[in-house]
C-alpha cells in the first residue's frame, strides 16, 4: 500500500509572483480593504496551522508533491528556495519539509503550467476592456481542459515515482481533482477537507451575503488539521463545519 497525505491549498499572493500585484487590486477592489486583508489574515493563519502539523511529523524520506513544480533536483530546490525567499508560505514549508529529509519531486508538466500562467498573464496585461474580456472568454474555455491535463500528469507523476509502501504530500489547490485519477493502491488522507476549502474560496467574493458560513468555514481553515496523515479519512476530518 502506498500513502499520499493530501494537503488542499490556498495561495498567498507571494505564489502568484507577477500576478500578485494584479490579484491584490483586483481584490481590493470588488471585496474592499477590510474583507480583503481580513481574508489575506485567515490565509496567514491557515499556513500557520499546516506548518505546526508538518514540523511535528517524522518526513524522513517522504516524497513531497507540489502543483506547479516543473523540476526536482538542483533545479526544483532553486524553485522551491527563490519562492520561499519571496515569501512563499507554502514553499517555505516545502523547504523546512526538504531540510528535514523528505525528497522534492517533479509533479508538472512545463508546457501545460506555462499555458496557463500565460493566459492569466495576458488577462492581467490586457489594455482595453474589450480586449480583457475576449482572453477572460478564452481562457474560461480553455481553464476545464487545462485543469484535466494537469491532474492526469499529477496522478501519472505521483503514480510513477511513489513506491510499495512510501508516503508522498502534496501541496495543491483546491480546485484540482486528482483523487479519481490515482491508482486505488494508493491510500489517500486529506488533512483538510478540500470541499470545504474550496468552498471557502467561492463564497469569498459573496462573503457578507453568506457571513454566517464564510466565517464558521474561516474557522474550519485555521484550526489545527487532525491525526497525523495515516488515519482513516473519518479521523482526519474531527471538526466539523
Amino acid at each position: 500500500m502506498r500513502t499520499l497525505i493530501l494537503v488542499p491549498v490556498i495561495h498567498t499572493s507571494a505564489d502568484l509572483g507577477s500576478l500578485a500585484k494584479d490579484v491584490t487590486n483586483r481584490g481590493i477592489a470588488d471585496l474592499g480593504e477590510y474583507v480583503w486583508e481580513k481574508h489575506q489574515a485567515t490565509v496567514e493563519k491557515f499556513w500557520d496551522a499546516l506548518s505546526g502539523y508538518f514540523d511535528s511529523m517524522d518526513v524522513s524520506g517522504v516524497k513531497i508533491y507540489q502543483d506547479g513544480m516543473i523540476a526536482d533536483g538542483a533545479v526544483g530546490q532553486k524553485i522551491v528556495e527563490e519562492s520561499a525567499k519571496a515569501g512563499s508560505r507554502n514553499y517555505e514549508l516545502v523547504a523546512r519539509l526538504i531540510k528535514r529529509g523528505a525528497i522534492l519531486v517533479k509533479t508538472e508538466d512545463f508546457k501545460l503550467v506555462k499555458e496557463e500562467r500565460d493566459r492569466l498573464i495576458a488577462l492581467t496585461q490586457a489594455k482595453s476592456l474589450a480586449r480583457k474580456l475576449i482572453i477572460f472568454v478564452k481562457y474560461k474555455l480553455a481553464k476545464g481542459r487545462l485543469l484535466n491535463k494537469r491532474d492526469r500528469f499529477i496522478a501519472k507523476s505521483i503514480d510513477e515515482s511513489l513506491g510499495h509502501g512510501e508516503t508522498g504530500i502534496i501541496f495543491i489547490g483546491a480546485y484540482h481533482n486528482i483523487k479519481k485519477r490515482l491508482e486505488k493502491n494508493i491510500c489517500v488522507r486529506e488533512i483538510k477537507d478540500t470541499r470545504k476549502v474550496k468552498e471557502y474560496q467561492m463564497l469569498l467574493p459573496f462573503c457578507n451575503k453568506h457571513k454566517g458560513r464564510f466565517e464558521k468555514l474561516g474557522g474550519y481553515l485555521v484550526s489545527k488539521p487532525e491525526g497525523n496523515g495515516l488515519a482513516s479519512d473519518s479521523q482526519s476530518h474531527k471538526v466539523e463545519v
